[in-house]
């Protein structure tokens, strides 16, 4: 199976307990759609990206990256490479590279959708239809910063960094999926 058939299969099935949410799923599948190349990054008009919330083994604590271009604290996350044949893999392969944290596990099941406006390595303005997962990472996990961040910490979900208000939709999300 392709990217783009995982990405269709996965947010055809995919059932989100908010409004909102429902509407950008109808929203990615409509964009899915019209556009076979909207996994690749060579997508102008927006492409599909893949993310995580990684969480401490107590579900407590969010590692957070400091993204060097954006400059602002972020879950864990980017585009989709040729290799990736699903968007949980490319959610879960993001994470162990951005971390350096081995032996992630993956909930396959979105937890939230986010849609915003970027500049990213093309040097066009475009669209990151980010599609969000849940990732909870071993006891005694130690994060090693890599090359893509200027800073890599564990926030406790309570008392994340003051300018990420749009985490705490996506924070709610996985509280919801954890209680279930």
């Amino acid at each position: 199976m392709s990217l783009h058939a995982d990405a269709v299969e996965v947010l055809t099935a995919w059932r989100p307990a908010q409004r909102e949410q429902e509407a950008l799923r109808q929203a990615y599948l409509g964009f899915l759609a019209a556009r076979p190349d909207a996994c690749q990054r060579s997508c102008e008009p927006g492409h599909i990206t893949a993310s995580a919330l990684v969480l401490d083994a107590t579900g407590e604590r969010t590692l957070l990256t400091l993204h060097p271009r954006v400059g602002r604290w972020l879950q864990l996350g980017g585009h989709c490479e040729p290799s990736d044949t699903t968007l949980a893999g490319a959610a879960l392969r993001e994470a162990e590279e951005e971390s350096g944290i081995r032996g992630l596990r993956l909930d396959p099941t979105p937890i939230h959708l986010d849609v915003h406006p970027i500049t990213c390595s093309l040097g066009v303005p475009t669209r990151h239809f980010d599609v969000r997962f849940l990732v909870r990472a071993p006891v005694g996990a130690q994060p090693v910063r890599s090359a893509e961040s200027v800073d890599l910490q564990w926030w406790p979900l309570d008392a994340m960094p003051s300018n990420v208000d749009d985490l705490y939709p996506m924070v709610q999300a996985a509280r919801a999926q954890i209680a279930r």
